[in-house]
């Protein structure tokens, strides 16, 4: 592959583990630190993303997800290009108590 041709992929990671007894906690935490250790950043709790260069290098570190999942629950991969992870909108505040949401909803016939 030619420099000019590299393109940046994120590879996020979805997932939603059960943790009711010790032993689900404590899969659940391995997983989330095999993430840490292979290179993943936290961007909310139960989503954590890696930039990588190339097509390559997401599936290799998508291999590396599959030979890591806990035994129950859920996990999600998806890849985006550095652009489409770039236009991402970070949203950030509190609602006020006398605020109501989610009243008006759009109708369509």
């Amino acid at each position: 592959m030619k420099a000019e041709e590299a393109r940046f992929l994120w590879l996020m990671i979805f997932f939603d583990l059960p943790v009711r007894t010790k032993t689900q906690r404590r899969q659940a935490t391995r997983f989330r630190n095999f993430l840490r250790h292979d290179g993943f950043i936290m961007v909310q709790y139960s989503v954590y993303a890696r930039i990588g260069r190339g097509k390559d290098s997401i599936e290799k570190h998508l291999r590396r997800v599959r030979t890591a999942l806990p035994r129950e629950g859920s996990v999600r991969a998806l890849h985006i290009t550095d652009k489409q992870y770039g236009r991402m909108e970070i949203m950030l505040g509190f609602a006020k108590k006398t605020e109501k949401t989610g009243e008006k909803q759009m109708i369509l016939l």
